[in-house]
């Protein structure tokens, strides 16, 4: 079986899935209104939530969190989350700052989508496995961590080469949930948005060719070409 890729949710706020041959690996949890979209997409390519063998999450907030206590509780599947966002995604939340123009017309939509997701249930993890840079995790597709401080403390990228993708949560957005400006930059509520750039040069040389975000639509091309637009 070829690796896929299943994007699930919409470009406002997505959770990704990787199937292969050995199980799923879901990468972010939404938000915990999610349960019926992710078991649709799992039906649609032949599976369910039993082939899920882990969770690892871009960083630790809210939005993408979602279902994933769920999972771990009822299905007893592990989350995986950078040491310096264990607290974050167990309810210790420090916002960052909105950042960028608001426009009423996005916000809004932004906050309805949440609203229908279930986001006024928020459900911290009860329990979380670390990790730190460099980890390859024994999950379907070896995902690799890469550390990508700036959202957030522990936020990180996700290298899955058989996917040809790179996953980097909030670090960078192609649709500005704020305003809907579908300009590559870095996303908003950012712990420290001017460390997000220097951070996202660790990923300059990496081959892969589809650079995932959590909200906004995919960005084609490799985390060079990604730096470019990031920099216009």
């Amino acid at each position: 079986m070829k690796t896929q890729l299943l994007r699930i949710g919409d470009d406002i706020v997505a959770l990704h899935a990787v199937v292969t041959d050995e199980g799923v690996t879901l990468i972010d949890a939404g938000l915990p209104g999610d349960r019926r979209i992710l078991r649709r997409a799992l039906a649609a390519v032949g599976r369910d939530v039993s082939d899920i063998r882990g969770i690892v999450l871009t960083h630790g907030d809210s939005d993408h969190i979602g279902i994933a206590e769920w999972l771990r509780a009822e299905h007893g599947i592990p989350t995986f989350v950078h040491e310096a966002d264990a607290g974050r995604a167990q309810g210790e939340k420090t916002p960052g700052a909105p950042g960028g123009r608001w426009r009423v017309g996005p916000t809004l939509q932004f906050l309805a989508v949440a609203l229908r997701r279930g986001a006024l249930r928020p459900r911290h993890l009860g329990a979380v496995r670390t990790v730190r840079d460099g980890d390859v995790l024994d999950l379907p597709g070896s995902p690799e961590i890469i550390g990508l401080p700036g959202h957030s403390p522990g936020s990180i990228a996700i290298r899955v080469p058989v996917a040809d993708a790179i996953f980097v949560g909030d670090a960078v957005t192609t649709r500005h949930v704020l305003n809907g400006s579908a300009e590559v930059q870095v996303g908003p509520f950012s712990d420290d948005p001017d460390l997000t750039p220097e951070s996202l040069e660790r990923l300059r040389a990496l081959p892969e060719r589809a650079i995932v975000v959590g909200h906004g639509p995919i960005f084609r091309g490799t985390a060079a070409d990604l730096l470019s637009s990031l920099g216009r």
